[in-house]
């Protein structure tokens, strides 16, 4: 049986006792061509996969800093055509996995059979749609599954042992395990309650689970990466970026090697 690209390297790092680091940055901000340099830096520095963010208007997870960037990207004329280009470009340089990070919306108004097939042609190996629960559109998902990408769905504190059970057998490449009930950038815990849902969704499944929102510093993604098989950090390093490449750089650094 043929592997995804990102069940690939979630294998590699577990037989290497290492553990993922997932970044997440917006497409086009500040420009696609500066997109397309920062995936190749981030790999350079040694991150595992890539989340990529696709503008949307009204992003209802991301908190005020992804919100900025997505709109910032948005008033350039940035969409999710030309996102699945900017992937294409870098697939000539890197075969990185790359995960896109979008909302329904811009999907459905693409064409859903439209965008498995762009997304497949132009070498995506993940989605993560995070108003697409994975009881709804079925056939979409099981197309997903039949032709790539991956379908990655969310967890929460709140969720039910059906929900967990339901995102367990739905889910490939990874589970995106939302550790707080909130938006991006908002505060992380790593405490016994964040200990014992990774528990209890390992229960259910043997894919691995990543842990996202809330992780800013180097201390709590090498706390994150103690209890989870991958640690996603976005809204700190959306900043970072902003702040200036020097900013960037040390961010990322100092999370690799924490991670």
């Amino acid at each position: 049986m043929r592997h995804s690209a990102i069940t690939e390297r979630f294998m590699s790092l577990k037989g290497q006792g290492r553990k993922a680091f997932i970044p997440y940055i917006m497409a086009g901000e500040p420009s696609l061509a500066a997109t397309v340099d920062l995936v190749l830096e981030l790999e350079d520095i040694g991150v595992d996969i890539v989340e990529l963010g696709v503008p949307f208007s009204d992003p209802v997870a991301d908190g005020p800093t992804i919100q900025r960037a997505a709109m910032s990207a948005i008033e350039r004329g940035v969409t999710l055509r030309k996102v699945l280009d900017t992937v294409s470009t870098i697939r000539k340089k890197s075969p990185i996995p790359i995960v896109l990070m979008t909302y329904f919306n811009p999907v459905m108004k693409f064409g859903l059979d439209d965008f498995i097939g762009a997304a497949f042609t132009n070498s995506v190996d993940g989605i993560i749609i995070p108003d697409l629960p994975p009881d709804e559109e079925t056939d979409f998902i099981s197309s997903c599954h039949k032709n790539g990408p991956d379908t990655i769905f969310l967890l929460a504190p709140t969720s039910t042992d059906k929900r967990i059970g339901l995102v367990a057998r739905e889910s490939r490449g990874f589970i995106y395990y939302v550790s707080l009930t909130g938006i991006t950038g908002a505060n992380i815990a790593v405490d016994d309650l964040l200990r014992a849902q990774i528990e209890k969704i390992r229960a259910k499944s043997h894919k691995p689970v990543a842990v996202g929102f809330g992780v800013k510093t180097a201390e709590e993604a090498a706390a994150v990466a103690a209890v989870a098989d991958g640690v996603i950090v976005g809204s700190a390093i959306v900043k970072a970026i902003a702040d200036g490449h020097s900013t960037f750089t040390k961010l990322v650094k100092s999370l690799r090697a924490a991670i």
